[in-house]
């Protein structure tokens, strides 16, 4: 049992690093779609990963062309604040791809537009915040995800 966190084109390395830990303690695969904003060995992402970053399952991609060219066929599903749907409608099952985008932008607006129907939300109640902390957005989704399939 498994779940998919990929982060397409990850700017900041703590982020990346917190998100690391949590997918090992979640037996989840991490997923990294290059550019990052960091190096792979910065001292950032290890400091928030701990020493926990050795035992990842990680797959790193030089691109988002790559990521779906060794992706073909896997179920998948996106996140962004202009979704249209709750990430509580999620038909939540093992080895599901998450996708996630740039902390500063979010995902590519032609990766939005090209599957529309396959993206989400995580609600905000407070007119006041834009979005949330990428690794708490994964945090939550995750963890919905897991009491869903467990």
């Amino acid at each position: 049992m498994a779940l998919n966190i990929v982060l397409f084109e990850p700017e900041i390395p703590n982020n990346t690093g917190n998100i690391g830990r949590l997918s090992l303690a979640t037996g989840s695969n991490l997923h990294l779609v290059k550019p990052f904003g960091f190096e792979i060995n910065d001292t950032r992402l290890k400091r928030a990963g701990l020493d926990y970053w050795r035992h990842l399952t990680l797959f790193i991609y030089d691109s988002i062309e790559e990521f779906y060219e060794r992706n073909q066929g896997k179920e998948m599903v996106y996140f962004s604040s202009h979704g249209q749907k709750d990430h509580w409608s999620i038909d939540y099952k093992d080895e599901l791809f998450l996708i996630f985008g740039r902390e500063s932008k979010g995902l590519p607006t032609y990766v939005v537009q090209e599957n529309i129907n396959k993206v989400y939300k995580i609600p905000m109640y407070s007119s006041h915040v834009r979005s949330l902390n990428i690794a708490n957005a994964v945090s939550v989704v995750v963890y919905e995800g897991l009491k869903s399939i467990l």
